[in-house]
């Protein structure tokens, strides 16, 4: 098994080290920036309105509400990575790397824009009438040809792959040892729960799904917001001096405690950037799947909303836990024996500095395992978009039998070499994803600006829509698109 995990930890390196992964997810996300006339900056309040305010476009078709596919998105991104993944960027790269995690968010707007854009753009209805879309659909349907397909399928088999790693097994396992940790609950009696409860969902599909994130999630990361807030005003003095050294060695790098990795630069931006990823998703292509769901007017309405998903994730909840980190001196704490305290009890020993008693280790054990569940729940649907358009809709019973199976052992069984695992399965979804986005980007900044000139505060009705886009670029193709049924 170490043998395993050493090899799991190298490929990752290389999957996710300066020359693949790395530059292609920033020159994507740049890229697209600058194609959409930085989309992200100028549109996000309006975006933020639509999402979490009117919360839906009356009239339009789909299976659930845009406030109910950004919470799905949510669910599956405000996950372990939001605590434990910022603590290992952190513990890791320095506060360095809590930067160019906020770099990673910004320019992966774009890129998750972008991609929930295509969802919804070439999306189709399943034969029980469903909507489904995602990479594994526009891949194909937007590229033609040979490439498309094999960038498709590529994508589908890493996808179903991935959703029993990073969606699962690490997902529970961290539930189940922060409640035996922090509760002494056994880790069985923990599976067991999850697994019951994952299945109780999963049965009534995306719109079972949709019900319980958008009560659960909004819940969840006020929850762990308001307690971080505390924390910082608790420790309001640290604050300025935290995000100077946050920027300072962004560029210049900061040894970890003792300088026991030799932390430099290159691994602030590479730690900072594969936890980024891990935290957000922009680029992978998951979060576009919940996006095909959507009853929306337009693909550019709800690409807008899907965008915030990463605001919300990085900007504001990752944010939250590595100003906790630094301005409490956690990222350099060291346990009795001197060495750096581990990863898993970082954010939790940060909320302590905070918090009276325990409070702040239970706070971040209960967010923790709100986090987890919900990211099984989003990756379950992800997992479950690709197994029909790899088996059929037949699939999809034994395949939400089998993932909840699969939690109880997350939750009972040692995990060490999932975590590497997680990482180079999420590396392999991005490739895909990453290319057909720089090859389809043409179509959708020409299509984005057909609409955002007509509609620029995405305050339009699905009557005023369908007027003044007929004629306009991709309408037409659209709207017959969506009269389509995938057997």
């Amino acid at each position: 098994m170490d043998q395993l995990t050493d090899f799991l930890n190298a490929l990752s390196g290389i999957v996710w080290g300066p020359f693949l992964l790395i530059p292609l997810l920033l020159g994507t996300g740049l890229y697209l920036t600058v194609r959409l006339g930085g989309i992200q900056f100028l549109r996000l309040g309006a975006a933020l309105r639509l999402g979490l305010w009117k919360r839906s476009d009356d009239g339009s078709e789909g299976d659930i509400s845009q406030f109910q596919a950004l919470t799905t998105a949510l669910a599956a991104t405000v996950g372990t990575g939001n605590i434990v993944g910022v603590a290992t960027a952190i513990g890791i790269g320095g506060p360095g790397a809590l930067f160019w995690m906020w770099v990673t968010g910004l320019l992966g707007m774009a890129s998750k824009y972008t991609e929930a854009f295509l969802a919804v753009r070439y999306r189709t209805t399943d034969e029980v009438g469903e909507r489904n879309g995602g990479p594994q659909y526009y891949l194909e349907r937007g590229i033609r040809g040979p490439l498309g397909k094999v960038l498709a399928w590529s994508f589908t088999i890493f996808t179903i792959v991935a959703c029993f790693g990073i969606g699962n097994l690490t997902q529970a396992n961290s539930v189940a040892a922060n409640l035996s940790h922090s509760f002494a609950i056994p880790t069985w009696a923990t599976g067991l729960v999850i697994a019951a409860v994952t299945l109780l969902v999963l049965v009534g599909g995306i719109k079972s799904i949709g019900k319980v994130t958008a009560g659960f999630v909004p819940i969840m990361i006020v929850f762990y917001v308001v307690g971080a807030i505390v924390i910082l005003i608790a420790n309001i003095g640290s604050v300025p001096a935290a995000l100077a050294q946050i920027f300072h060695d962004a560029f210049t790098g900061s040894a970890a405690t003792g300088g026991f990795v030799g932390s430099v630069l290159i691994i602030a931006v590479q730690f900072g950037v594969a936890r980024g990823i891990f935290s957000n998703e922009s680029g992978m292509g998951s979060a576009a799947i919940a996006a095909a769901a959507a009853r929306t007017s337009h693909p550019v309405r709800q690409g807008l909303v899907s965008m915030t998903q990463t605001f919300i994730d990085t900007i504001i909840v990752v944010t939250m836990t590595g100003l906790v980190i630094v301005t409490t001196g956690a990222w350099s704490a060291v346990d009795e024996s001197g060495a750096q305290i581990s990863a898993s009890v970082m954010t939790g020993e940060a909320f302590s500095h905070g918090l009276p008693g325990q409070w702040g280790h239970i706070v971040v054990t209960i967010a923790l395992v709100m986090f987890a569940f919900s990211t099984i729940l989003g990756w379950a649907y992800y997992g479950e978009r690709n197994v029909e358009r790899l088996l059929g809709h037949r699939a999809v019973l034994p395949f939400r039998v089998v993932f909840s199976i699969i939690t109880y052992f997350g939750c009972t069984t040692a995990l060490d070499a999932v975590w590497a695992f997680s990482d180079i399965a999420n590396g392999l979804m991005a490739l895909p994803n990453l290319i057909g986005l720089l090859i389809l980007s043409g179509l959708v900044a020409r299509e984005t600006r057909a609409y955002l000139k007509h509609d620029p505060k995405l305050t339009a009705s699905q009557a005023e829509v369908e007027a003044f886009m007929e004629g306009e670029p991709g309408w037409a193709e659209w709207r017959a698109s969506e009269a389509e049924t995938t057997v």
